[in-house]
C-alpha cells in the first residue's frame, strides 16, 4: 500500500502538469485575496482575518481536486495496468485508500503555502496579533474536510472511466452539485416540505457551519460520512470488474 501511495504522489508531482496544477490554485488565490479590487480582497477589507479564502478555496477546489484525482483510475484503465494492480497482494480497500490518501496529502500540499496568508494578516494587524486565530484553525479544518470529500468524489469519478477528461467534468459536476445543488433544491416551493433534509444532504450547509471556526461533531462526521460513502462507491465499480 505504501509503495502504490508513493507511486501516486511522485506520478503527479513528477510531471510538470502537477506543478502547474498546484500554481495555478495559489495562484488563483493570491491574486483575488490581495490583488484584485473585489469583495475577497483582504487589505480592502479592514479586518483582520482571513475569512475570503475559506470562501473562496472550495469553489476553486471544484477545478483542482479534479485535476489531481482525475488520472488515479482513468490512466490505469486507459494504460491497461488495472489489472496487474488487481493481481497485487493488496486488496481493494487498499488500493482504494492508497488513492485517495496521495490525493488528500496533494490537496494537504496545496493549501499549506496559504499559511502565509494567516501569518501576513497576523503580523500587519493592529494590533500585531489581532487576529482570531483559534477560529481560523478551525477554519482550516473545514477546508481539509471539504477537500478530502471532493477527493473521494474524485477518486469515486476516475473509476467510471478510462477518460482523464471525463473524469475531470464528472467530478466537477459531482462536487459542484453536493456543494451547491441540494442547497437549490431545497429553496425550490415544490420541495418546500423537504428544506431541511435537502440541506443537510448538501456540502454546503455544513462546511459553512464549520468554516466558522466552530468544529461541531455533527459537522465532522457528515464530512468523514460522505467520504466514506464515495469511497465505497469506488471499492464496488472495482469489485465489478471482477464479476
Amino acid at each position: 500500500m505504501i509503495a502504490l501511495l508513493r507511486k501516486e504522489i511522485v506520478g503527479f508531482l513528477g510531471s510538470l502538469a502537477g506543478y502547474i496544477v498546484i500554481t495555478i490554485f495559489l495562484l488563483a488565490l493570491g491574486l483575488m485575496l490581495w490583488v484584485f479590487n473585489s469583495d475577497f480582497n483582504i487589505p480592502d477589507s479592514g479586518y483582520a482575518g482571513i475569512d475570503q479564502l475559506f470562501i473562496l478555496s472550495p469553489w476553486i477546489f471544484m477545478f483542482l481536486i479534479p485535476a489531481i484525482t482525475m488520472r488515479s483510475f482513468a490512466e490505469e484503465k486507459r494504460n491497461g495496468t488495472i489489472e496487474l494492480l488487481l493481481t497485487q497482494p493488496l486488496n481493494e480497500w487498499q488500493i482504494v485508500f492508497a488513492k485517495y490518501i496521495a490525493g488528500l496529502l496533494l490537496v494537504l500540499l496545496s493549501v499549506l503555502p496559504t499559511l502565509v496568508y494567516y501569518f501576513s494578516v497576523y503580523s500587519l494587524g493592529s494590533p500585531v496579533g489581532n487576529i482570531d486565530s483559534a477560529a481560523t484553525m478551525g477554519s482550516y479544518i473545514g477546508l481539509i474536510l471539504i477537500g478530502s470529500l471532493y477527493v473521494s468524489i474524485g477518486i469515486f469519478a476516475s473509476s467510471l472511466t478510462d477518460n482523464q477528461i471525463i473524469s475531470f467534468l464528472l467530478s466537477f459536476f459531482l462536487s459542484f452539485f453536493f456543494y451547491i445543488g441540494f442547497d437549490s433544491l431545497a429553496g425550490l416551493p415544490v420541495f418546500k416540505s423537504f428544506e431541511f433534509v435537502l440541506a443537510q444532504i448538501g456540502i454546503s450547509t455544513h462546511y459553512v457551519s464549520i468554516s466558522r471556526g466552530v468544529v461541531d461533531s455533527r459537522d465532522v462526521i457528515y464530512f468523514l460520512s460522505a467520504s466514506m460513502l464515495f469511497l465505497t462507491f469506488t471499492r464496488f465499480k472495482i469489485l465489478s470488474r471482477k464479476w
